[in-house]
């Protein structure tokens, strides 16, 4: 299914106020529309970069409006299109910077390009390395950027506001929550048994419980029920993805994931 990103094709729509979904059921690509320019979390499979530009042109967004593609880490699922956007807009790249060599071409082996049987001709040097705490602005958008490794060294998760009918409601999305990447076999394939990728994603997930969330935002869209809740936002819900409860949901599953895998796949 990696290898045909047509078949996860999803009708594009708004998720709420400024911030739309123009991805693919494999891996979730966002516009946030500042009034200044567009801002995209994560660009998606190289593969899926059509259908990306599709979905925006669907919902009135001008793809040479784009300024700036923030990416929650640096797999393949995440990162492969950025460098054609890049080519095509100008627009600037903002990445963890523990992620930096896993795009830039010193780290492939990190991309799970090979994992997926894929190719991975992206290779791009970020223009910005996130560090905890930051924030990017553009427009009357205010992005929190908080470093919550353990997917990858430098993954990311952000927070920004979203407007809706005259009430602020806080959107955020958690950066990688995926065990892949700290399933021993992983860890010793690639050298990383010095890493403590475990530990660094259970303190990151006791970070994002400090955040409050009303409209959790997927970078997969199992993560956030994403498949659910657009038929139901089609169906006429237009608040879909307002549940102030969901943020503590996902946290709780992941915690739970994790205490399985070091049960089950002691280091």
């Amino acid at each position: 299914m990696r290898n045909h990103p047509w078949q996860g094709a999803m009708k594009p729509f708004r998720v709420l106020g400024n911030t739309w979904f123009v991805g693919l059921a494999q891996a979730s690509t966002h516009i946030i529309d500042t009034g200044a320019g567009l801002i995209m979390l994560d660009s998606g499979y190289q593969e899926s970069l059509y259908y990306v530009l599709y979905a925006m042109n669907e919902c009135g967004l001008d793809i040479h409006d784009l300024k700036y593609i923030i990416h929650s880490h640096g797999h393949i699922d995440h990162a492969a299109a950025t460098k054609a956007l890049v080519e095509l807009t100008g627009a600037e790249t903002f990445m963890g910077e523990g992620d930096r060599e896993i795009v830039n071409g010193t780290r492939p082996e990190l991309n799970w390009a090979d994992d997926y049987d894929m190719k991975f001709n992206g290779i791009f040097e970020p223009d910005h390395l996130l560090k905890d705490g930051d924030r990017i602005t553009l427009g009357n958008v205010v992005i929190d950027c908080v470093a919550t490794p353990g997917h990858t060294a430098g993954t990311f998760s952000f927070f920004w506001d979203i407007e809706e009918e005259g009430k602020i409601y806080r959107a955020g999305t958690m950066g990688g929550a995926g065990l892949n990447s700290m399933q021993s076999a992983y860890i010793r394939k690639h050298g990383l048994e010095k890493e403590n990728w475990r530990g660094a994603f259970r303190k990151s997930i006791a970070r994002c419980r400090e955040e409050k969330v009303d409209v959790f935002i997927g970078n997969h869209t199992g993560h956030c029920q994403t498949v659910e809740r657009c038929e139901r936002l089609f169906a006429g819900d237009k608040y879909a993805f307002v549940d102030p409860e969901a943020w503590g949901k996902f946290l709780d599953q992941c915690e739970r994931n994790i205490n399985k895998l070091e049960m089950t796949d002691p280091l």
